[in-house]
């Protein structure tokens, strides 16, 4: 089971930077355009990290937590959150690649 926890830690660890440097974008084109679209973005991104740094917490640093998701949770359920935040990730990719671009 510990692969699935590690590779669910990594993922949500990797949507928090990918959604920290989308929000940024998202943000600064807000500033400079003022559209609904762009806040829109900035809106999903803000409430999508906030997500992700929660997930990220408690499978990294809450001492309870963690030792509870390392231990007790079965494995169908990890393997279904990592699976989420996996998806997530490739979702990320796509969009930040489109962002960037």
């Amino acid at each position: 089971m510990s692969i699935w926890v590690d590779v669910a830690k990594v993922s949500s660890g990797l949507n928090v930077v990918v959604l920290l440097a989308l929000s940024a974008v998202w943000a600064r084109n807000y500033l400079t355009f003022r559209s609904k679209h762009a806040v829109g973005l900035l809106v999903f991104g803000v409430f999508l990290l906030a997500e992700n740094a929660l997930a990220f917490y408690m499978y990294l640093l809450d001492p309870t937590l963690s030792d509870w998701f390392s231990t007790d949770v079965p494995v169908i359920a990890w393997r279904l959150m990592m699976l989420l935040h996996v998806f997530e990730s490739f979702g990320l990719a796509f969009l930040a690649w489109v962002t960037f671009d």
